[in-house]
């Protein structure tokens, strides 16, 4: 079959390469770069104890607690407002301002926990708990950062960014449940 070079200038729509799969490979590879290159220095570097604290906190942990509680809730936030873009949910006419800006704070407000478990506690192993908090903070900083190179892709699959979406929300969510949550529920809900 011959494609006619003006079928564009005919009314008809010029016809499209099909997305090649390899153009995924660069968010991959970085979301893999980002997530073991995060663990490895976590691993090989000697925990500090600590690295900040705010006035106003009982210790460490209940800021760390709090900041990712905070981050959780605006994850929740681009959850609902991607439900609105998507049109899944009635919303106003600023919810990808929302949408755009809840997830500029979720990630600003998980930056600080992340560099505390990293400088301060490490990658740690030794117990259940803590392996899996420390393999899914990884993976969410790598899968956040595919996220970032594949919005400015052309031409994605309508399904391939809320799939990318829910897998940096779950990871999120995780390591909240097995960090925040569990703060909470040991040491009590206190600042």
């Amino acid at each position: 079959m011959t494609v006619d070079p003006n079928a564009a200038t005919q009314g008809f729509p010029a016809p499209q390469a099909p997305p090649r799969p390899a153009r995924y490979l660069v968010p991959a590879l970085v979301a893999a770069a980002v997530a073991v290159g995060l663990g490895a220095y976590g691993r090989i570097h000697d925990p500090a104890g600590t690295a900040f604290n705010l006035a106003g906190f009982s210790s460490t942990g209940a800021v760390k607690s709090w900041l990712a509680t905070a981050a959780l809730f605006f994850a929740l936030v681009q959850l609902v407002s991607a439900l609105m873009l998507y049109g899944r949910l009635p919303g106003p006419s600023w919810s990808g301002v929302l949408h755009r800006w809840s997830g500029r704070a979720a990630f600003l407000l998980a930056v600080p926990v992340a560099v505390h478990c990293l400088y301060a506690l490490g990658y740690q192993t030794y117990d259940t708990r803590v392996l899996w908090h420390s393999l899914l903070g990884c993976f969410f900083f790598g899968a956040f950062s595919a996220k970032m190179l594949l919005l400015r892709s052309e031409r994605l699959p309508g399904w391939l960014l809320p799939i990318i979406g829910g897998l940096v929300l779950t990871a999120l969510t995780l390591v909240w449940l097995t960090s925040a949550l569990w703060f909470f529920r040991t040491f009590g809900v206190t600042t």
